[in-house]
C-alpha cells in the first residue's frame, strides 16, 4: 500500500509544533460491477447474480441501521450507526435538535484484521 507523509497541527493546541503523519494514498475506486466480476470468477454464480445481491444488500442496509441494529457480516465485520451531537450544559435539556448527523462505524472482524497484518507499505514518490 502506498502512503504519503503529511504535516498536521494539533487541533486542540494550535501553538504546538506540527508533526508528520502517514496518509494512505487512494489508488482509485473499485465498483460493484468490478467486484461482482471478480467474485464471479471464483463462483458458479454469474456477474449479474452477484451484482444483484450486492445492490440489494446496499439498498436494504440502511433499513436495519436506522432501527438501531448492528449489522454483522460474518467474519468481514460489523456496521452500526453513531450519532454526532452538540454537547449541552447540564442545566439545559438535551433535545433531538442537538443531534447533527450520523456516522456509519465499521468494525473489522477478526479474520479481516488478521489478513491485513501482512500488508507492506511504500512511500509514494
Amino acid at each position: 500500500m502506498k502512503y504519503r507523509v503529511i504535516e498536521k497541527g494539533n487541533p486542540s493546541n494550535s501553538a504546538a509544533p506540527k508533526k508528520q503523519y502517514a496518509s494512505a494514498v487512494n489508488a482509485g475506486k473499485f465498483t460493484i460491477k468490478q467486484f461482482a466480476k471478480e467474485i464471479a470468477g471464483r463462483s458458479s454464480l454469474t456477474r449479474g447474480d452477484i451484482e444483484n445481491v450486492l445492490t440489494n444488500f446496499i439498498d436494504e442496509l440502511p433499513t436495519f441501521l436506522k432501527l438501531g441494529l448492528s449489522v454483522k457480516l460474518g467474519d468481514f465485520g460489523t456496521l452500526r450507526l453513531n450519532l454526532v451531537s452538540e454537547g449541552v450544559d447540564a442545566d439545559k435539556k438535551f433535545t433531538a435538535d442537538s443531534i447533527k448527523g450520523v456516522k456509519v462505524i465499521f468494525t473489522a472482524g477478526a479474520e479481516l484484521k488478521e489478513s491485513l497484518k501482512s500488508i507492506s507499505f511504500e512511500e509514494e514518490k
